[in-house]
């Protein structure tokens, strides 16, 4: 006999009636729902942990799965900085005052110069004029003397004689002779045409 049909028996026997939740014996196993954590990045990504602290798996949801957050240093929503040294593992979470710090030594470098700092700073600009000054003397020089070396070539090229200028001699012309071809033969018919076509008036 079955462990069920030996319930059904006893449970007559004694008058109980069995219902058809009761009849049905089902191991009923509660898996324990852990509540996760969830954080936005200032861009808007969302993140899930179970709780926000160094040592935590945290991952990047998306509409089809979870993924391990790689490394870097990420900028909550709140002003914190996220930091995973390792994929998946949050490193140390950074509250605002870094960003404060930042701010006070970009303050402190915008501070005023002493005495001392703004005459060396002077000196060096001055500096720096005399040295374009002597680079503008030196253009001047050159320029003088190229102005002089042009001045004496062209005293040279005028001092030296020019030489004798062509002449056209019109009898060093050669005579075209014209030849006549067969001047001395009787005209033939078509000679005569052709003379009387070149002679026509």
């Amino acid at each position: 006999m079955k462990p069920t049909e030996m319930l059904k028996e006893i449970k007559n026997l004694l008058g109980i009636e069995l219902s058809a939740e009761t009849e049905e014996v089902t191991p009923v196993t509660e898996e324990a729902k852990v509540e996760l954590a969830q954080m936005t990045l200032e861009n808007g990504t969302v993140l899930e942990a179970e709780e926000f602290v160094a040592g935590q798996e945290v991952f990047i949801i998306t509409e089809e799965d979870r993924i391990a957050l790689p490394v870097g240093e990420y900028e909550l929503e709140d002003g914190q900085i996220l930091v995973v040294e390792e994929e998946g593992l949050i490193a140390d979470i950074k509250a605002e005052e870094a960003e404060v710090e930042v701010e006070v030594e970009a303050a402190e470098e915008m501070a005023y110069v002493n005495k001392e700092e703004f005459a060396a700073a002077i000196d060096e600009i001055k500096a720096m004029i005399e040295e374009v000054k002597a680079g503008m003397k030196d253009k001047e020089e050159m320029a003088q003397v190229e102005a002089e070396v042009e001045a004496q070539v062209k005293e040279e090229l005028s001092a030296t004689p020019a030489a004798a200028p062509l002449k056209h001699n019109p009898e060093g012309e050669a005579k075209k002779e014209a030849f006549a071809y067969a001047t001395k033969r009787n005209p033939s018919t078509r000679d005569r045409v052709l003379s009387r076509i070149a002679n026509f008036k």
